[in-house]
């Protein structure tokens, strides 16, 4: 199993639904969430991500989850692109990082979290697995073991889709609405089919 940064800045996206969400997370819930992934598209369904909290204190990690759909594009008007890769994912573990994190920034200072790049600008990076391995070990005496969520890669919504019974994010919807939006600017500009213009009719003469 391969392990991804996801990375939050607070300067960047205040993301006020995060203590809901992570009460939700507590209590069992199966939340699904979407976030982008910078140019990453070697991400699988099953792969596991850390959200790290980056700009501001309280910096570190402070949610885990499993990948339950492969990068795809979403459309964004402010990407040179024109779209930007995103990732679907369900949560197994979330604490509201407004007020404190699980491992704090200066505990992936020491060896073997030094060889890490913690502070990446984007989402989508590799955690390297001498750090991995250490990082779901530390992880683990945190916040304790739990068995990963079962990855439907045949389900009905393509490829990976969310476990049976999830709940989604506020982001979820956002990002529906904005393909949505997107699938309807695209009919709306396309011309339409030119239509056969009928042939006069002729009149026999008997």
């Amino acid at each position: 199993m391969t392990a991804f940064l996801l990375i939050w800045s607070p300067k960047k996206w205040p993301w006020p639904e995060l203590p809901d969400v992570a009460r939700r997370v507590a209590t069992g819930e199966a939340v699904t969430d979407v976030w982008g992934c910078g140019v990453a598209r070697s991400i699988l369904p099953g792969d596991r991500v850390f959200l790290h909290r980056v700009a501001q204190e309280p910096r570190g990690i402070f949610g885990s989850g499993y990948v339950t759909r492969a990068p795809y594009e979403v459309p964004d008007a402010h990407s040179k692109r024109g779209y930007r890769l995103c990732i679907d994912f369900v949560y197994d573990w979330l604490v509201d990082a407004h007020q404190a994190v699980v491992i704090p920034r200066d505990a992936l200072r020491v060896h073997p979290f030094s060889v890490q790049t913690w502070d990446a600008q984007a989402s989508g990076t590799s955690i390297k697995p001498v750090a991995e391995g250490a990082l779901e070990k530390r992880w683990a005496e945190l916040t304790g073991k739990r068995k990963p969520p079962p990855i439907d890669s045949t389900g009905p919504l393509g490829p990976a889709a969310s476990p049976p019974g999830s709940a989604q994010s506020s982001k979820v919807s956002a990002h529906a609405a904005a393909r949505a939006r997107s699938n309807l600017a695209a009919r709306t500009a396309s011309p339409a089919a030119p239509q056969p213009v009928p042939k006069p009719a002729i009149k026999r003469l008997r």
